[in-house]
């Protein structure tokens, strides 16, 4: 389980008298196969690999160049 702490970029809102909030601690999965496990996270937003890359490279502020991503994509293509 990790946390990803998501909740600094959701507002809280109140939907069906319960207030909604970031994601908490999810679980998390092995990357072997990732490339043909499509949608991904625990709750299928991320719908490809890119989607995922830029996700966490925006989440741990990575910084990581557009080459950088484009590799990093190839490599879990390969696992």
């Amino acid at each position: 389980m990790h946390n990803l702490q998501t909740e600094r970029f959701f507002k809280p809102v109140m939907i069906n008298n319960m207030m909604a909030i970031g994601d908490g601690p999810i679980k998390t999965m092995a990357l072997r196969g990732a490339r043909i496990n499509p949608p991904y996270m625990h709750d299928e937003r991320l719908l490809t690999l890119e989607d995922t890359v830029e996700f966490f490279n925006l989440i741990l502020s990575t910084k990581l160049s557009t080459q950088e991503k484009q590799d990093l994509v190839a490599f879990l293509r390969t696992l």
